[in-house]
């Protein structure tokens, strides 16, 4: 899995990059929140579930329903969002869904259970170029470690501020077409 922190770059930067008026602050947020809900699933350590289990790492957090779920009863909270239906239910989908697919863009681990309940199958992409963190704390400091911290910079967030840069001139060149007069 990539780090949890790493984990909140696809919202984060999509966000800044369509700007507060597309993506409000509380929806942000949420996006944020929902990008890192699936790796919960760590808890399932703790209580002695494993690894391979559908409630296990990259198990049922980690399917299309959950994707797809999750942001439905979000639409609950319209009113907080301050935005419509769809662009809450997208941005948030899309939220948690990167999740998933970060995860099988990594180098190790079981796969991703996009299908559950339908199959209990795990999935990688057909590419693994972000190298998978490791869950102590403490081996951050060492090579491979800081290995991880490379490839998620050069993988995740140097193309998700280069997305966020381009949203942002686009709106940008957006709003200098609309506020300059037509001749």
């Amino acid at each position: 899995m990539p780090t949890i922190v790493t984990h909140a770059a696809v919202p984060l930067c999509l966000g800044i990059g369509l700007g507060p008026r597309r993506i409000p602050p509380v929806l942000l947020m949420t996006g944020i929140a929902f990008s890192m809900i699936p790796d919960l699933d760590v808890l399932s350590f703790k209580l002695g579930i494993a690894y391979a289990n559908v409630f296990g790492h990259r198990g049922f957090t980690h399917s299309l329903l959950f994707a797809f779920a999750l942001p439905t009863l979000a639409l609950l909270f319209k009113k907080t969002f301050k935005v419509g239906y769809r662009r809450i239910w997208g941005f948030l989908t899309v939220s948690l869904l990167s999740h998933s697919v970060l995860d099988s863009l990594t180098t190790g681990g079981m796969g991703v259970g996009w299908l559950w309940p339908w199959s209990g199958e795990r999935f990688f992409a057909p590419v693994q170029v972000i190298k998978v963190a490791p869950f102590q704390l403490a081996q951050y400091l060492k090579p491979n470690g800081i290995a991880v911290i490379q490839s998620e910079l050069l993988w995740v967030w140097l193309p998700g501020v280069v997305i966020m840069l381009a949203l942002i001139a686009l709106r940008r060149a957006n709003n200098d077409a609309i506020s300059s007069p037509s001749v």
